[in-house]
């Protein structure tokens, strides 16, 4: 029996790993045991009812008498005894078994979820690379779009165009270019304020007889008159002589020989003239041709000037053109309504603070003056210099955050009006790059599309002076723009949407005060088209000669680009006024007049705007627009 218990004992803690268990839990060591010998089993209070003494024997316990010299009973104790062992040994190979086997369920329960988790986060993955392809290929469709597709942006080229299955084919006649049948078109031009040169017509003296007969012609009063027009370029020299005369009195105050002064001329030592140097400005500066063109043109016209005395002349322009060009600033600053816009311009000047060529061309759009500020960066230091501390007004502006970040703006001194192109750009990109959203694209363009009727009705009844329809467009037009406002916060409100729909709208939704600006004042446009019709040249000259290759020069661009924009504001032709002010320069012997201010066209009396005007009184041509002779109105 002691050798079974130890067999078993010896046996059990490398079969289930609980020696370390056994010796914990038993008293006893199991191979010092005999069965016949009692052993206090359980130690146990005195609450727990009567103890077993240790002295009785095991078989008393387990059988209730005391005999012992049975064989059988002794060997029936000793078989239940060495059951009992065996049972006690399975309860605890079990018990360290579901033990382990609790803590593998658990360790499997953490792993399934770590798995669980992974493969949650692989299908979200997988979804957001999904969203991310078909980002970027409705990047690519607008990228191509853009590369490859027409610019313009009129409904009948970003009209998408219908299903065929849906519906049935129709003839549709194209539209004829030109004049439309029954449009009302424009008179028949004349030129008679053109100078004339008349050129007699007659017949050889062969063909003024009968070629039969050989009879003469008789001659008939009058002509059959026709015009050409021609035009005739040409560079000459002038030549001027001094003339020169000898004293004749004896006065010690007088020189011997008296020569007449020169002609005015801009720079003293330079040969070029000033007319010269006015066509080289219109040609550079508005018309935006690169200076190695102009020079090939002048050299047609056996004129052959070298780049170098050209730029060097150019140099000395600037501070010629600085007084007028600063108080050109200075008026627009005082102007209470401005288009804003900036674009890249190259200077190749190497800077230690700024790495690359690429600096930022800003506009400055009023009703009276256009300025174009050079500068190295992009920020909103820029617009809030210009404006000052004390601007006031509203800006129709881009969406750019740095007109947001401006002091004036934080400050509720400038009102900032968006522009609604630009949301109607974001809807046109959506159209062309998501196919599924067409129809969904399209029909946003055509709301923004009657938000412009209803404003072009509201503001023609405002000039035609109709209080009564004035106020019926007005009111169409509020409604109008408060049902895109109800169709935006309801699109937002649909969990389905999707993610390019999401961010036009939101765009939409954070910009709504600024877009909103035109409904209360009626003088704002709803676009910043203007800015970006002025900065059209600057881009042309752009593509032509790159940029600037000196500071001093994108300095000249920007304010010749001012000037010249400006003057065509108040439909001045460019040339006449720049040629008066430049001779006015060569009558300060080169340097800037002595009231400059003179010369900028609010200043100027309607007679001498009217000189140097591009209209001619002789001329039949349609008016061109008034200039803005009012003052705008200075808005908070």
């Amino acid at each position: 029996m002691g050798v079974q218990i130890a067999w078993f004992n010896d046996i059990f803690p490398h079969f289930c790993r609980i020696g370390s268990i056994v010796a914990d839990r038993s008293p006893y060591d199991l191979r010092c045991m005999d069965g016949n010998v009692s052993y206090p089993l359980v130690v146990c209070s005195s609450d727990q009812g009567p103890m077993v003494p240790a002295s009785v024997p095991v078989n008393q316990i387990i059988l209730g008498y005391e005999s012992s010299d049975d064989a059988c009973a002794a060997d029936l104790v000793d078989q239940l005894w060495q059951a009992f062992c065996l049972l006690s040994l399975l309860l605890r190979l079990a018990l360290d078994a579901i033990e382990f086997l609790r803590r593998q369920v658990v360790e499997l329960r953490c792993q399934a979820h770590y798995w669980r988790a992974q493969h949650e986060r692989a299908v979200q993955r997988e979804a957001d690379l999904k969203v991310e392809v078909l980002r970027l290929k409705a990047e690519i469709r607008e990228l191509e779009r853009r590369l490859y597709g027409r610019k313009s942006e009129t409904s009948s080229v970003t009209n998408p165009k219908p299903n065929a299955s849906s519906q049935p084919p129709t003839k549709v006649k194209p539209r004829s270019r030109g004049q439309q049948r029954g449009s009302k078109g424009h008179a028949r031009r004349h030129h008679d304020h053109l100078t004339t040169t008349h050129e007699n017509c007659d017949l050889p003296h062969d063909r003024k007889c009968c070629c039969c007969c050989g009879e003469p012609f008789e001659e008939i009063a009058g002509t059959a008159d026709g015009d050409i027009l021609e035009i005739d370029v040409r560079a000459h020299r002038r030549r001027y002589q001094r003339q020169r005369y000898r004293r004749r009195c004896t006065c010690p105050s007088q020189p011997a020989v008296i020569t007449a002064p020169p002609p005015d001329k801009l720079f003293p030592k330079s040969i070029i003239g000033i007319s010269l140097w006015v066509l080289i400005l219109q040609r550079k500066f508005q018309f935006f041709q690169p200076l190695y063109r102009i020079l090939a043109e002048l050299r047609g016209c056996d004129l052959y000037l070298p780049a170098g005395t050209i730029t060097d002349g150019l140099k000395k322009l600037v501070p010629l053109l600085q007084p007028l060009y600063q108080l050109l600033v200075e008026h627009n600053r005082g102007e209470g309504h401005w288009h804003c816009d900036e674009t890249r311009w190259l200077v190749f000047v190497k800077r230690s603070d700024k790495p690359g060529f690429a600096w930022n061309l800003w506009v400055f759009a009023a009703k009276e003056s256009i300025v174009f500020v050079l500068d190295p960066t992009r920020a909103h230091d820029v617009p809030e210099g210009h404006f000052g501390d004390d601007g006031k007004g509203i800006v129709n502006v881009d969406r750019y955050s740095a007109y947001k970040a401006m002091a004036q703006v934080k400050e509720g001194k400038i009102v900032l009006a968006f522009c609604w192109a630009h949301v109607r750009r974001d809807f046109l990109e959506v159209l062309t790059s998501w196919s599924e959203l067409t129809d969904w694209a399209w029909s946003w363009v055509e709301e923004i599309g009657e938000l412009y009727q209803r404003n072009d009705q509201r503001l023609t009844l405002k000039d035609q002076d109709k209080p009564t329809e004035y106020a019926e467009a007005d009111r169409l037009l509020r409604e109008h723009v408060e049902h895109i406002r109800q169709r935006r916060d309801q699109e937002l409100l649909q969990p389905d949407l999707r993610q390019a729909q999401c961010k036009v709208l939101t765009s939409l939704q954070n910009h709504w005060s600024g877009l909103t600006v035109f409904v209360d004042h009626p003088e704002v446009p709803m676009d910043n088209n203007k800015a970006e019709r002025c900065h059209r040249g600057p881009v042309v000259g752009r593509k032509n000669f790159y940029g600037s290759g000196s500071l001093w020069s994108g300095r000249l661009a920007a304010m010749l680009f001012s000037l010249f924009q400006t003057i065509q504001v108040w439909n001045m032709d460019v040339g006449r006024w720049l040629t008066a002010y430049l001779e006015a320069c060569a009558k300060a012997k080169g340097k800037p007049p002595p009231d400059p201010q003179l010369h900028l066209p609010w200043n100027m009396s309607p007679e001498q705007r009217k000189r140097l005007s591009l209209t001619d009184p002789k001329s039949s041509r349609p008016p061109n627009p008034k200039p803005p002779h009012d003052r705008p109105d200075q808005a908070a």
